[in-house]
């Protein structure tokens, strides 16, 4: 691609043959109910004779039991195989990866992407396998990033919680189908019908109270609407069958709310398991802001907890919140060193534009696809910076009047990220910068930038008096 004015051209140092970086190196082709191994033919032990006589020299095929898995790490260790790359695939690799890293092999997880098969060649398991070794053989695949098994471990319980969340809010949506199939209108009066008010009315309803005008006594003083109103909303036909799925609803919500807290006790037990961090440290001040508790919070003090365990408290970073800080750093640890520079950490979060062009010209920009929930939880902090009076609030609404909201998220999204990697990774005391702080600099910027465009037209800017 023809380089930017003033944009330095990257030159290969050198043009040499590829060298072979990993000559002990096996390459895994993960399935869910077998496993294709290849090895260097020549780390082959003498005398072996492979039962699957269709298979090459140094292609092994195993089962997926754990046998299988154990059989997998001997034959390795009989080739002297000192490290193996295997892909991503579903979450078929996790037992394979897990029980190799145990065993002392350098295991590498691989994004598919970077392993597509040779245009033109077939594709088959075999070669995918032996594909897959010949490239990590000469260095060619880059790992994908796993924090520390004790982070790991964490996550684990963190991505059950928000699974569990989500699976409570589909049983909100049958209890609103079932309010409004008896014509109960109290998603029209109340805001939140799980809030205090909703959920005392609709357990109130499901214990056998028809009465709209006492199933209105339960208005909480902060409804915008009047009982009146709410129970003018609560005239129903109370048909059986919308009833019962009522009942369920309900059943089913505060069922998977119970399994919520017993992950919220599962991630305090880790949190309180990590080494401490804090070097005795006082938890800082709390940012001002809006104090109220979001409905799916954590119920324990995670906020002395990750700052017991990092080191550094995120909730000082605008946007970020004890909820997001917990995501944030269950997903990347507090161990940032495989991320060079911030650059690279907002390119693995795919919060950075991907670029495709070619002789001068940008065919396609924008992020880089992906589930990331970091990059996710990142993006809900950015969101959440809309009405902020802060610097990144105006940011956010800078770059939105003149790119779209969607473009501001993502842009608002990689300033928090930056500001999290140099926190995690320099413990530098985070200062907050105000509003009109950001903008007077804005101005001076714009101010020199439109200055030195007039003088390069051979003009002068010179500021008016304001009467």
């Amino acid at each position: 691609m023809t380089p930017r004015k003033g944009e330095k051209v990257r030159v290969c140092k050198g043009m040499e043959d590829l060298a072979l970086t990993h000559p002990q190196a096996a390459g895994v082709d993960v399935h869910s109910a077998v496993h294709f191994v290849a090895v260097p033919v020549e780390s082959v032990p003498d005398g072996f004779v492979n039962l699957d006589e269709q298979l090459p020299k140094g292609v092994r095929k195993f089962g997926a039991n754990t046998g299988d898995l154990e059989a997998i790490g001997a034959w390795l260790k009989d080739c002297g195989v000192k490290t193996v790359a295997m892909e991503s695939t579903g979450v078929y690799w996790i037992p394979l990866f897990e029980l190799l890293a145990s065993q002392g092999f350098e295991v590498i997880l691989v994004d598919p992407r970077q392993t597509k098969h040779a245009p033109g060649r077939p594709k088959t398991d075999v070669l995918d396998c032996q594909w897959i070794q010949r490239l990590h053989s000469y260095g060619l695949l880059a790992g994908s990033f796993r924090p520390a098994d004790e982070i790991v471990v964490w996550r684990g319980y963190q991505r059950q919680r928000e699974m569990l969340i989500r699976y409570a809010a589909q049983h909100v949506q049958h209890m609103q189908k079932a309010l409004e199939e008896m014509n109960v209108k109290l998603t029209e009066v109340v805001s939140d019908i799980v809030g205090q008010t909703g959920m005392k009315i609709i357990k109130d309803i499901v214990a056998g109270q028809r009465d709209p005008q006492k199933l209105a006594k339960h208005r909480n003083e902060k409804c915008k609407a009047t009982e009146a109103e709410i129970a003018s909303a609560l005239y129903g036909n109370w048909r059986a069958e919308h009833l019962f799925a009522l009942e369920q609803g309900l059943e089913l919500y505060e069922f998977h709310h119970r399994q919520v807290g017993a992950c919220d006790e599962r991630i305090e037990a880790c949190l309180r398991g990590f080494a401490d961090k804090s070097g005795g440290a006082p938890l800082p001040p709390k940012a001002r802001g809006p104090q109220t508790r979001a409905r799916n919070a954590v119920v324990f003090g995670a906020r002395a907890l990750l700052f017991r365990m990092a080191g550094v408290d995120l909730t000082v970073i605008e946007g970020i919140n004890e909820t997001t800080a917990l995501v944030i750093l269950s997903e990347i640890g507090t161990d940032l060193s495989r991320f060079p520079s911030e650059k690279n950490f907002v390119s693995w979060l795919g919060l950075c534009p991907n670029h495709r062009g070619s002789a001068g010209k940008i065919f396609r920009r924008g992020v880089r696809r992906g589930a990331n929930r970091a990059a996710k939880a990142l993006r809900m902090a950015g969101q959440g910076c809309y009405k902020a009076k802060n610097a990144l609030g105006a940011f956010y609404r800078r770059i939105q009047a003149r790119s779209g909201g969607a473009k501001a998220v993502v842009a608002t999204a990689r300033k928090i990220a930056e500001r999290v990697y140099r926190l995690l990774k320099y413990g530098q005391e985070y200062v907050r910068q105000a509003e009109q702080a950001y903008e007077a600099s804005y101005q001076a910027r714009l101010v020199k930038g439109l200055a030195h465009k007039a003088e390069s037209l051979g003009y002068k800017l010179m500021p008016i008096e304001m009467n």
